[in-house]
């Protein structure tokens, strides 16, 4: 089934998250409380509820999108090429953005949506930001009702899986055994929210967040036993 899906029509994509509030400190007493609930069962003992305030970005409750990146291939003749491009910035008007393109060039039934673990992570996280924020889902986030072959997301972790439901593997994991090159890339997500509370610099996000995007689409193309795309076949738009 792999093999036949039309490659033209998956839009690949990548979020970056970070803590809604800059600190622990920023929260109010109700919020504390309830980091401190939400929370119990990761840190357990080990830290305090403001000692792992620094990964709130993993919940939507807690963190918010500052960067939402996309692909998608263009075939022309035997040749292929991918086209990357990113929102970022406030959050309000970034999903409004990505909606938008939804709605525009990727909303018909033969489209996809394809990211690296997105089933358990990008995909619910937009659509918990996007209610949060008052945006109503696009029909491509609003599962409600659907079957499960009805939902129009592709994951290439869980294709890795095979059936092996217990199996986690990271993207830059999966590039390595696969062959694909590893781009030099300066960071990870660990550093994510201090790059972005501290060092101000959200350019250096969005790069690796574009670069998130890529690896996912050469992923995908090795699990259909195709070959790679060469650096001068992908273009930032």
């Amino acid at each position: 089934m792999l093999y036949k899906l039309d490659i033209k029509n998956i839009l690949f994509l990548d979020i970056e998250t970070v803590p809604e509030k800059p600190d622990f400190s920023a929260l109010s007493e109700e919020q504390r409380l309830l980091w401190e609930q939400k929370s119990k069962y990761q840190r357990k003992d080990e830290f305090t509820p403001e000692e792992y305030y620094d990964r709130a970005g993993i919940w939507a409750e807690f963190g918010k999108i500052i960067c939402i990146s996309v692909g998608y291939f263009i075939e022309k003749g035997s040749s292929k090429n991918f086209r990357v491009t990113s929102f970022y910035g406030q959050e309000v008007q970034l999903l409004k953005d990505f909606k938008n393109l939804l709605q525009e060039h990727f909303n018909q039934a033969k489209h996809l949506l394809c990211g690296h673990n997105a089933k358990e992570f990008d995909f619910p996280y937009i659509a918990r930001r996007m209610l949060i924020n008052g945006i109503k889902l696009p029909y491509k986030l609003d599962l409600f009702g659907k079957k499960p072959w009805e939902i129009p997301h592709l994951d290439t972790m869980e294709l890795w899986k095979f059936g092996d439901y217990k199996h986690y593997t990271s993207l830059k994991l999966m590039a390595n055994v696969l062959g694909i090159p590893s781009p030099k890339d300066d960071m990870d997500g660990s550093m994510v929210r201090d790059v972005f509370y501290k060092e101000n610099d959200l350019d250096r996000i969005v790069t690796y967040c574009e670069l998130d995007v890529v690896t996912t689409a050469q992923v995908f193309l090795r699990l259909r036993g195709e070959d790679l795309l060469s650096r001068e076949a992908i273009k930032n738009v």
